[in-house]
């Protein structure tokens, strides 16, 4: 009976099906409480991103089994959203579930004067992940459609060059065996409001606030009007976004991690064959 209920609560449609943001897409439609894909409660989302943590390990480890024998793959796994949409989270619950050996978090803050000096994808060529590993990308070169954008700190001219500059970008990380996941933490404008008050509510939360996020909550249609842009203009075959409803943390937390085992799951990874003779070697352990 218990596991008739928990497979019951098992997503029949898979997430990257049930996420993905195809042409027509429109950010306003998508509810931010939403779970889609899943028809459990909180409880269940809880106990199934448990579930997610070993077969996730297992196949990041495979990944990186696989690169020691001259494979080439790997995965980027990319994370934006506004303010409190539960990036540090995902950081935490999800990227923290596996082996931090084989994953590398680059959190893109403003860019230093080093930064400024070059093209604004020099940073991210020089965090992308080698061969068998998983980088993850708290913030990234979408930044330089979001933000820019909305205050305007460059030319209009030239940020919306950038929109092919990305996709061409993209399509060539996928092209040399970098799967890219690109997930839109969508939160709504209450939820993000109730999560600063708690911030300032609490003591313990104090060092999470920033005065600048309530300066920033003054451009919400702006930021939506700029993300509907990157989702109309950046989702391709090659490199599709997955809006992922975050009002809801937990789901949010398993979305990402289900996205990443179902595109773990499509390169199935392989152990490496052994480049010794096993049973010679097994012979002589046995006489050592």
């Amino acid at each position: 009976m218990g596991k008739d209920k928990k497979k019951s609560k098992e997503s029949r449609t898979p997430f990257r099906d049930a996420l993905r943001a195809g042409p027509g897409t429109q950010l306003a439609d998508i509810d931010p409480r939403s779970t889609p894909g899943f028809s459990g409660d909180k409880a269940d989302g809880q106990e199934a991103l448990a579930d997610l943590a070993e077969p996730v390990s297992d196949l990041q480890e495979r990944l990186f089994a696989e690169a020691t024998a001259g494979g080439e793959r790997s995965v980027l796994l990319v994370v934006q959203g506004m303010d409190t949409s539960g990036k540090g989270g995902i950081m935490r619950h999800v990227v923290g579930a596996v082996d931090p050996q084989g994953v590398d978090i680059t959190s893109f803050k403003a860019p230093t004067a080093e930064e400024r000096k070059h093209p604004f994808l020099w940073r991210i060529r020089n965090a992308l992940p080698t061969a068998g590993r998983i980088g993850v990308f708290d913030r990234s070169h979408y930044e330089d459609v979001l933000i820019v954008r909305v205050h305007d700190l460059v030319p209009r001219a030239q940020w919306a060059r950038r929109y092919g500059q990305i996709t061409t970008f993209e399509k060539g990380l996928v092209d040399k065996g970098t799967t890219v996941i690109k997930v839109m933490l969508h939160i709504s404008k209450e939820e993000q409001k109730e999560r600063l008050t708690e911030r300032l509510d609490r003591p313990d939360k104090h060092w999470k606030f920033n005065p600048t996020d309530i300066d920033e909550r003054g451009h919400w249609e702006d930021y939506q009007e700029a993300y509907q842009a990157v989702i109309d203009r950046t989702s391709t075959d090659a490199a599709p976004w997955y809006v992922v409803p975050a009002d809801r943390k937990w789901f949010a937390r398993l979305a990402v991690m289900q996205l990443l085992k179902e595109h773990l799951e499509e390169l199935d990874p392989q152990w490496p064959k052994a480049d010794f003779d096993v049973a010679a070697e097994q012979k002589r352990l046995k006489k050592s």
